[in-house]
């Protein structure tokens, strides 16, 4: 996977950075795995915006993506590698020996015809999803689960990685992109891996219309608002003094959200940088 540069032809493609695509060996998805999918536009039940600044953007199609990888032992052929207007990572198609055909999200390296497995007994090889508990310590791994059976929930977005530090009894060390260092049951399943697509990082829309089409309308800062509207509004001129803050008055920088007493305080060693 590369980036390329386009002539500045017009203003627009003056700073535009986008993804060769060579990768990709499909354009249209397997019929059986996509469904619909409604966008919102940022409307609750009753038409109301709840959300702002969403709205727009293309129609898409939501592809079934396996994050639970339980067919164990039954192994599976890559056929396809593909592009998927719903998240920053490739998919790959997995034709499984017992004929159902699967989504995955696309490690790095990952080739058409690789054959992968899932289970206990996998090699630890990229692709291959298998429980913490028999992954070698140091290997790389992403779509890590944070209950067993549930599916993968973390590093799932394109270019991501974790690594598997320690094992502390029935838990694993786990360092996360984040910086955060935490503890996961072994009994966990996780890809062995980094996620494909680690170029999306380098690209650069180069005009406001990239984000429309991607469903993003303008966004107002608080500081050009009047104080009816935003608790940063108002003033003579250019001011943007005060704390930075949310519309209903939560700071914006620095804050901590996060609930003191939450349960999963214990199983984090190290916070995020």
């Amino acid at each position: 996977m590369a980036v390329r540069k386009l002539k500045p032809v017009t203003p627009g493609q003056r700073h535009k950075v986008i993804g060769t695509f060579e990768d990709i060996t499909a354009s249209v998805p397997e019929k059986s795995l996509v469904y619909g999918k409604r966008s919102t536009g940022g409307r609750n039940n009753t038409g109301k915006m709840t959300v702002r600044y969403m709205g727009g953007g293309h129609k898409r199609r939501y592809r079934l993506i396996d994050f639970k990888r339980e067919k164990d032992g039954v192994p599976a052929v890559v056929k396809t590698i593909e592009y998927d207007p719903n998240r920053s990572a490739r998919i790959a198609l997995l034709y499984y020996a017992d004929g159902e055909k699967r989504y995955i999200i696309a490690p790095n390296g990952l080739e058409v015809g690789a054959t992968l497995l899932s289970g206990a007994e996998a090699a630890p090889e990229v692709g291959n999803a298998i429980p913490l508990a028999n992954i070698p310590v140091g290997t790389v791994i992403h779509n890590i689960e944070l209950r067993p059976g549930q599916g993968a929930l973390l590093v799932r977005s394109a270019g991501n990685f974790a690594q598997l530090t320690s094992r502390e009894g029935s838990y694993c060390v786990i360092k996360l992109p984040s910086g955060e260092t935490r503890k996961i049951l072994s009994a966990c399943k996780a890809t062995v891996g980094s996620v494909g697509n680690s170029d999306h990082a380098l690209e650069q829309s180069g005009k406001a219309g990239r984000s429309r089409w991607l469903g993003r309308r303008p966004h107002n800062r608080g500081v050009v608002m009047n104080p009816v509207d935003h608790p940063m509004g108002g003033g003579e001129g250019r001011q943007s003094g005060g704390h930075p803050r949310s519309r209903k008055g939560l700071y914006a920088k620095g804050l901590k959200t996060r609930a003191p007493k939450k349960q999963s305080n214990k199983y984090i060693i190290e916070r995020a940088k």
